[in-house]
């Protein structure tokens, strides 16, 4: 039997603090949690700091910034693995969705490769024990893509399949319905000209027509078929959930307006935005601010999207800004997510659930994580 007691903790529950408290973790997995302190030997003292359920995230871009550092540069893909795993526990995300872009409309961006390697690595390192976190795999659809269907061939039924989520980026509407926006995004960050851009502009809606549907229909169909969890991307009308809810999608990531978060909370789906978004105080794309869904009462999960360490501090935010409890911040990006995406086994500090935890210390009012494990195993 492999035990771990965590003592002389604030424990952060679902509906409660305990001021002063234990954790008992037995071969990985939650066997007590009580209150007040242990004399037991080998108990590990916290000092009075939060002990947190591991944090969850079910949709980050982050590896990308590993294996693609600088424009048109690639990075290995087992050392970029390594570190963004690493930036990730860190940060006391202990289970995370890597989320893997597949198809590029313009045929010319990371997500317009086979990425596939991914895979191996990540076996790999497991099997060496080198992994911190668990990592499983959210495969985004590009739906106009043409070659969408082609990249997401070598994850269709693999083990770390969980999540799938449908995007359409065509300017002009969802996360782009701004042009000014998506004049920016693209020629800032992807570096085309005006003019480059005002010619995909004029070409877009016609590949849109040509491939997004049928590729629609086809990620729906796989995903009911497959029991992967289903997801859509940018909602921004009340046509777009209702879409979403005849896919049979549990998911409405980034919704871009409040009327499509109402509508698709009301509904049933996870409302899930971004934690960047949280600590900026606003969406980088000019739309709703994810403050304004947490305290509409229509914020069901957060994502650490680019920033890792936007997870935790987040939670703060709504601690701090939205009037969130403690544990219902802490629900937003542990348990909210990890339900989301089918994961119910983790998310929160009770007994059987997984034995992931963080521990973290207030500085000036903001989080400070100083350790983290993952089933009961230091990994940070």
């Amino acid at each position: 039997m492999n035990e771990q007691i965590f003592t002389n903790a604030r424990v952060v529950l679902g509906h409660e603090v305990l001021p002063r408290g234990t954790v008992r973790v037995v071969d990985g997995v939650i066997a007590s949690v009580d209150a007040g302190a242990s004399q037991v030997a080998g108990a590990i003292d916290l000092e009075g700091d939060l002990l947190l359920p591991g944090l969850v995230e079910v949709h980050t871009d982050n590896l990308e910034r590993h294996v693609m550092p600088r424009p048109k540069v690639s990075f290995p893909m087992r050392a970029a693995m390594q570190a963004h795993d690493a930036e990730l526990a860190s940060a006391g995300i202990t289970t995370v969705l890597d989320a893997i872009g597949v198809g590029d409309p313009y045929g010319d961006g990371f997500r317009s490769r086979d990425q596939s390697a991914l895979l191996e690595v990540l076996d790999q390192l497991e099997a060496a024990g080198a992994l911190r976190s668990q990592h499983l795999i959210h495969v985004r659809c590009e739906l106009p893509a043409p070659n969408a269907l082609e990249l997401f061939e070598p994850f269709a039924g693999h083990r770390r399949l969980r999540l799938i989520s449908l995007m359409d980026h065509t300017p002009g509407q969802r996360q782009w319905t701004d042009i000014e926006h998506a004049r920016i995004y693209y020629t800032g960050k992807k570096g085309w000209s005006d003019a480059k851009f005002a010619e995909e502009m004029r070409i877009a809606p016609q590949r849109q027509a040509q491939y997004a549907q049928p590729h629609r229909a086809w990620f729906a169909d796989f995903a009911r078929e497959h029991g992967v969890a289903l997801a859509t991307h940018d909602d921004t009308t009340l046509a777009h959930v209702d879409e979403a809810r005849e896919m049979g999608a549990s998911m409405s990531e980034f919704p871009t307006t409040l009327e499509a978060a109402r509508h698709a909370h009301r509904h049933g789906l996870k409302t899930i935005a971004g934690a960047p978004n949280v600590v900026r105080g606003g969406s980088h794309s000019g739309n709703v601010a994810a403050i304004t869904l947490a305290r509409e009462g229509v914020l069901d999960g957060l994502s650490s999207d680019y920033v890792p360490g936007s997870l935790l501090q987040a939670a703060w935010c709504l601690h701090r800004d939205a009037g969130f409890s403690l544990p219902e911040a802490m629900q937003v990006v542990s348990r909210g997510p990890a339900e989301a995406a089918g994961l119910h086994d983790r998310g929160r500090i009770e007994p059987g659930q997984r034995g992931d935890l963080v521990r973290v210390r207030e500085l000036d009012a903001h989080p400070v994580v100083r350790s983290v494990f993952v089933a009961g195993e230091r990994v940070a």
